[in-house]
């Protein structure tokens, strides 16, 4: 494919392994500069990450691979836990992944000797996405193409289970209220669901597909942010159920939506 000159990467990693999925760290982890995870079909690479905005003696980007860990398998997903602290004493870092296998892989590690893993298994479809809670980090959410949305403690345990009426795209916490978790579908229906009764409280639609991918406007949370199709959506949920905001972003359909997009955008 003949390339872009004018869109070369500023900074590139050589990778030993093929690269399905990045994910950079949202939580604030220490003064280490921004973590970054990736993983491909054998491997989950953790590396930091420094730019010249943050650290003016900084020349572009600072690079530095912190650790590789063993996956055995192609990984689909990756999710940071707000409990991932390297200013810690002893530091840790805590991530899942989900797996070509249809399972979730919960990584604990203090970048040495401590180095644990756990299989939480009982989705029975592609896993489309996962997430942790973001206040503690205690809770981890995923959704699959099995048509299920299930919440699991670090033990693997099931507290609980959504059965959906499509494929479930992603999923995410509400960024204030604990009990609160969204679903996007990919047949365009966004929920809401309440942790506490385990009863769907809200929905949205998108009136069109595959919807791919929501979240949370970050400045607002009364605003809600999704792609579907070639467009991206808003909506406002004190004032409907269908989007307010609708434009076109892709030639080809879009795949993921960003929440800091949403935030400038409003």
């Amino acid at each position: 494919m003949k390339q872009d000159s004018s869109r070369n990467a500023t900074y590139t990693v050589d990778c030993e392994d093929y690269v399905h999925v990045v994910e950079f760290n949202p939580f604030d982890s220490g003064d280490v500069g921004s973590l970054i995870a990736y993983g491909g079909n054998n491997y989950v690479v953790i590396g930091a990450c420094r730019f010249q905005e943050e650290d003016a003696e900084v020349e572009g980007i600072q690079y530095e691979t912190l650790r590789t860990f063993h996956h055995g398998i192609r990984v689909d997903a990756i999710a940071w836990s707000p409990e991932t602290r390297l200013d810690a004493l002893p530091p840790q870092i805590r991530f899942c992944t989900a797996a070509a296998d249809r399972k979730l892989r919960l990584f604990t590690s203090d970048l040495q000797d401590k180095n644990e893993y756990k299989i939480f298994d009982g989705h029975s479809d592609y896993i489309n996405d996962l997430v942790f809670a973001p206040k503690d980090g205690q809770d981890i959410a995923s959704v699959s193409d099995d048509h299920t949305c299930r919440v699991w403690d670090l033990e693997g345990n099931q507290k609980a289970y959504f059965v959906l009426h499509s494929p479930g795209m992603s999923v995410c916490w509400h960024p204030e209220e604990a009990f609160k978790l969204m679903v996007a579908e990919k047949n365009g229906t966004i929920r809401f669901y309440d942790l506490i009764t385990q009863q769907a409280i809200l929905s949205l639609q998108s009136e069109q597909m595959p919807l791919m991918s929501a979240h949370w406007c970050l400045r607002n949370t009364l605003k809600i942010g999704a792609v579907a199709g070639n467009d991206w959506l808003i909506w406002d949920i004190t004032r409907s159920s269908y989007p307010q905001d609708k434009r076109p972003v892709h030639v080809d359909r879009a795949r993921l939506f960003s929440p800091f997009l949403l935030a400038l955008q409003l």
